[in-house]
């Protein structure tokens, strides 16, 4: 067992203490701090649904990451993952770059929350650390809608 695993059960118990009740008929979309624990929860399917959020922050890697929390890194955050085609389309549809034009926008997200594991690495070396991101993978442009 790994020693990150004491560490992320502490984190996923105070996120259920604060989280808000799961969604019922009224709410037909997942919040980012139950969508966080349910892909803990169902670790090789994740959790498909329709997810809502405020983009609080964005980062680029290989792709563009939007964001319900200011730190990406906070366990409580939900990764919106965009594809770079995607980021494309979204860049000529809203006529800007995306991470500017969602920014501050609350959105909805049809897909699959998974956990992602996330190694340190130093000088391209993986240090045996690790921490899981929970990711929303977005290929379509039609999967994104801004409320």
């Amino acid at each position: 067992m790994s020693r990150c695993t004491p560490t992320l059960f502490a984190a996923l118990l105070l996120l259920g203490g604060c989280a808000s009740p799961l969604p019922t008929g009224d709410a037909p979309w997942i919040d980012p701090g139950q969508a966080v624990l349910r892909a803990a929860a169902a670790p090789l399917t994740g959790v498909t649904g329709v997810f809502a959020l405020t983009v609080q922050a964005t980062g680029r890697t290989d792709k563009l990451h939007l964001n319900s929390e200011r730190d990406y890194r906070d366990p409580r955050n939900l990764s919106i993952a965009v594809m770079p085609r995607v980021a494309t389309e979204l860049e000529a549809l809203y006529g800007n770059a995306p991470e500017v034009a969602l920014r501050g926008k609350r959105i909805q997200v049809a897909g699959t929350a998974r956990r992602v594991r996330i190694d340190f690495t130093v000088d391209g070396e993986r240090t045996g650390k690790y921490y899981y991101q929970t990711h929303v993978r977005v290929t379509r442009a039609s999967q994104i809608r801004v409320l």
